[in-house]
């Protein structure tokens, strides 16, 4: 039998980078993971001698069970794993617990996966088997989760109906709001940690099914050259290479475009207010910023630039689309807030040229030029920020809450100087945050937050190296340096 080939036209590749893949694309690349699965069913085959379990499962099972078996995507997770590490153990046997909903005639059916022995392949720790009240308690958010998107985002209801398939529940991260992820060898599966309510079940399910598609599309067609450098990316506080810069610029896009749906309850005036608005507005600058810088790159693949170039197109427009100016200013402080913290967390200035910029001041000369350098990677890091949190809080009207909060404002005076920080109180926060520096010149709280206020063009636009210089000049103002840092 000759391979089959795979094509998408232009139209569709397009569509698909815009997030509005038809029904017949969506079909492609179900048929794609489908061959897929069964070339890695057949190399696992010769290299066993004896027949195993799987393969007398399938054969005597009926052709619709076994193509359903073999479509799983936890099936095809068992099959990567087992070329790739040598794995002897039987294939995966679907379990769980099947869940359905249904609104306005569209019908959603998951299977909520707590005993795959494998689903740690996933990428998270998988909680325990699920107790009956948190079997409900994802059914209760699967229905709420269901009727938000059916009834105002139907097509990417339609797309995740295509595509989601497994559920996996994971242990949460007390460090994060939710967590999720999704694998390339799983297509259709997402782990992710019990949602709080449904709207957050729904915003998830469609970032994760973002990932999933992309996936399949990438196994398609390189839409990245190889051997490109980590750099920033909106969305972790690590850094991240092109394809995963684009990964996060197309699940966002979804994200984006489900707040901007929801966000016309909340606009007063016309304008976009609340956390709906608050979302928007953050997330179209992100999106816009990582397409745009990936196409300026250089490492995207005629594929890729033909891909973002849609993506772009498809989110450019919501620039004008207007934001209650209180939200929009807070979310815009959300997305400086990262980039500084991330500049903090990721790049670092080497001990000779601090030395040398150390030498430099108290000889009274100008600053010499140093480099900021990436650090070691430092592993998988999801954003994650106390005071973004406080912007939401603040974005929703609940100004109260941030005042007691400490899980959102912890720590005393970094807490005061946060609360300042996100009113615009720029002169009280600065103060506040330099109290803090007096104490501990290594606080990246209130040296991220110093960034956000500072009328000092140094501190904005480089804070790790004035950070550096005040460590190792702990009697000089940082003002004072920073102005001679900016020349």
């Amino acid at each position: 039998m000759s391979p089959r080939t795979f094509r998408l036209t232009d139209s569709a590749l397009a569509a698909l980078g815009a997030g509005r893949p038809d029904a017949d694309t969506l079909g492609t690349l179900r048929r794609a993971q489908l061959s897929r699965h069964l070339l890695l069913l057949r190399e696992i085959r010769r290299a066993q001698p004896e027949a195993p379990a799987w393969f007398a499962r399938l054969t005597a099972a009926d052709p619709d069970e076994a193509r359903r078996l073999i479509a799983d995507p936890m099936t095809g997770l068992w099959a990567a794993h087992t070329l790739r590490d040598g794995a002897s153990a039987d294939g995966p046997r679907p379990g769980g617990h099947s869940l359905h909903t249904t609104c306005a005639d569209l019908t959603l059916t998951v299977r909520v996966d707590d005993a795959d022995p494998l689903r740690h392949l996933l990428g998270l720790t998988p909680a325990g088997p699920l107790s009956g009240s948190e079997l409900a308690h994802w059914q209760r958010c699967l229905d709420d989760a269901w009727r938000i998107l059916v009834t105002r985002h139907r097509p990417a209801a339609e797309t995740m109906a295509a595509v989601l398939r497994v559920i996996v529940p994971v242990r949460p991260d007390p460090a994060a709001e939710g967590i999720s992820a999704t694998s390339a060898e799983a297509f259709g599966a997402v782990a992710m940690s019990p949602p709080a309510d449904g709207t957050a079940l729904a915003v998830g399910l469609l970032h994760e099914v973002q990932h999933s598609v992309l996936n399949a599309v990438h196994q398609l067609f390189d839409l990245v050259q190889p051997g490109g450098a980590p750099g920033y990316s909106p969305w972790r506080d690590d850094p991240r290479p092109p394809l995963g810069i684009l990964h996060g610029a197309y699940a966002y896009l979804a994200v984006t475009r489900f707040w901007r749906a929801e966000a016309p309850d909340a606009r007063v005036a016309g304008a976009v207010g609340g956390v709906a608005g608050f979302e928007f507005a953050r997330w179209r600058e992100a999106v816009m910023a990582a397409a745009e810088g990936l196409l300026a790159g250089g490492h995207l693949t005629a594929a890729g630039t033909r891909f973002v170039t849609a993506l772009a197109d498809e989110a450019r427009p919501w620039l004008a689309d207007a934001v209650e100016p209180e939200v929009a200013r807070l979310a815009g402080l959300a997305g400086a807030d990262h980039r500084v913290r991330w500049r903090l967390r990721n790049l670092t200035v080497a001990a000779e040229d601090v030395a040398a910029l150390a030498a430099a001041w108290r000889a009274g000369q100008p600053p010499v030029r140093v480099r900021s350098v990436p650090t070691a990677a430092p592993g998988r890091a999801l954003e994650n920020s106390p005071r973004v949190r406080l912007a939401r809080t603040l974005a929703r009207g609940d100004a109260g809450r941030g005042e007691s909060d400490p899980v959102l404002t912890p720590g005393g005076r970094a807490a005061a100087a946060d609360r300042a920080c996100l009113r615009g109180e720029h002169g009280a926060a600065e103060n506040a945050y330099e109290e803090c520096l007096d104490r501990d010149r290594g606080d990246d709280r209130a040296w991220s937050g110093l960034a956000l206020v500072s009328p000092h063009r140094a501190v904005r636009e480089r804070p790790e190296v004035v950070k550096a210089l005040a460590s190792a000049l702990p009697e000089a103002e940082i003002g004072v340096l920073a102005d001679w840092l900016a020349g």
